[in-house]
């Protein structure tokens, strides 16, 4: 019994633990987004589209859960179904940058651009 308990507690405390991390917003330099955007309209605006989302085309990034940094990572360096790979084009400080990019969107883009 007691160890049922404990198993629950730790469930418990992961749980939470997973929740507190997911509502932490991500900060991302102002440089860091349009480096990412640089990256994104000439490596993924192909098949993504200019704003992140083609309607005729690949998954729409405005959508990408922003708590799922691993698997951004992962599919960008590894490729995913017909996207190929892109870990031996881009360096992972190039990869940060697109993630700074999805997760800010358009509007951190615009942003960045008026503060210029």
């Amino acid at each position: 019994m007691k160890r049922v308990i404990a198993i629950g507690c730790v469930f418990a405390f992961a749980c939470a633990a997973a929740s507190a991390q997911k509502s932490k917003p991500q900060k991302f330099s102002a440089k860091q987004i349009a480096a990412g955007a640089a990256i994104f309209a000439r490596n993924c605006s192909p098949c993504h589209g200019a704003h992140m989302a083609d309607p005729q085309g690949a998954f729409d990034l405005r959508t990408f859960p922003h708590d799922q940094h691993s698997r951004f990572v992962n599919s960008v360096t590894n490729g995913k179904n017909s996207m190929p790979p892109w870990g031996g084009l881009l360096k992972p400080d190039e990869i940060e940058d697109l993630w700074a990019y999805v997760v800010a969107g358009e509007k951190g883009n615009e942003e960045n651009s008026k503060a210029k």
